[in-house]
């Protein structure tokens, strides 16, 4: 079986590597060693200065942000609107101590049964692309670029406007932040890196963007949901540790969102939890691999050993358990 990681719906993206046309192989080849050469140099230097002058530090994000690689962090981690007209808001929080630039987007995903997030455009063929009810055709949001200032924060509004000849249930796209280089020659090319010879039309300058994304669920009129869990065992995962390897069983029309946690019977507390899996409405099962704590004692996840399995439901009501399942250890 192939399990797929828990995830917390939260997507980061990082473009931005741009290259000029190459005319000259040979050139290319003598510049590109340059400018290697010329990235170690910056490294050390950059190590040095890092080891000599402190940093300015920025405080930390708000409570229940979610942040990625970049600069930016989003609040809440989830955005779930009910009704055909209604209004939410999202908040960007620049955690770093300088400004930035960010362009706000609204993107359609689907879920692949081992819970990736895959954009539409990105070969999503248009059979896989009609089983997700998307959000975005309805979706209005105001301003769609921003500038902060370092760890200052700005509110997006996000408006539904869903017709009324629309059919009831649970529409879901995606939020997305990107940053946006600002307007300055700070690249390092490969003209650098020669000492600024003439490269004959060779150049690199990379630049990259970095972009965090949540999820925006709208539901209409009545949902349902019913969830079960099965094919539970134990496996080894691919750091060498352990961990319990589960199969999410889905059916209605709402999205099921949650935590984990497995039990063993004696063990003063859970031997592992796993916060905010999802499973959409595109998918009817989801395989996930919870890790187990590693202080776990060996006697918890021995042959025979009954353990516990429970999903519990912090979307549409918080604390209700969505599903239960013991399987016994072999």
């Amino acid at each position: 079986m192939v399990y797929g990681w828990p995830d917390r719906e939260i997507r980061v993206r990082i473009t931005g590597l741009q290259m000029k046309s190459i005319q000259s192989s040979r050139r290319y080849r003598t510049a590109g060693f340059a400018l290697i050469a010329s990235l170690a140099c910056l490294a050390t230097t950059a190590t040095a200065q890092s080891q000599s002058a402190p940093e300015a530090e920025a405080p930390e994000p708000p409570v229940d942000s979610v942040g990625g690689m970049g600069d930016i962090n989003l609040f809440p981690k989830r955005v779930v609107i009910n009704g055909r007209r209604d209004i939410a808001t999202i908040g960007l929080y620049n955690k770093t101590v300088n400004d930035g630039d960010y362009e706000i987007l609204v993107q359609d995903m689907i879920m692949t049964p081992q819970g990736q997030l895959i954009e539409f455009n990105n070969g999503v063929s248009e059979t896989d692309k009609a089983r997700v009810r998307t959000a975005s055709p309805f979706l209005r949001y105001s301003p769609r670029r921003v500038t902060l200032r370092g760890s200052e924060s700005q509110t997006i509004r996000m408006m539904a406007r869903a017709t009324n000849d629309l059919p009831d249930g649970e529409y879901r796209s995606h939020f997305l932040a990107m940053s946006i280089p600002r307007d300055q020659d700070d690249g390092f090319s490969i003209d650098d890196a020669i000492g600024g010879q003439e490269a004959e039309g060779i150049g690199v300058t990379i630049r990259p963007r970095f972009g965090i994304s949540i999820p925006v669920i709208v539901r209409i009129g009545e949902t349902s949901l019913d969830v079960g869990i099965s094919h539970a065992a134990l496996v080894a995962l691919p750091d060498g540790t352990q961990g319990v390897g589960v199969t999410i069983d889905r059916t209605g029309t709402r999205s099921a969102f949650g935590d984990f946690v497995v039990t063993a019977p004696g063990a003063s507390k859970p031997i592992a939890i796993s916060r905010g899996i999802g499973v959409y409405p595109e998918i009817n099962q989801r395989k996930v691999l919870l890790p187990i704590d590693p202080e776990t004692e060996p006697r918890f996840l021995a042959p025979g050993v009954e353990l516990t399995i429970t999903y519990t439901d912090d979307d549409f009501a918080p604390g209700a358990e969505l599903a239960e399942h013991k399987f016994v250890i072999r």
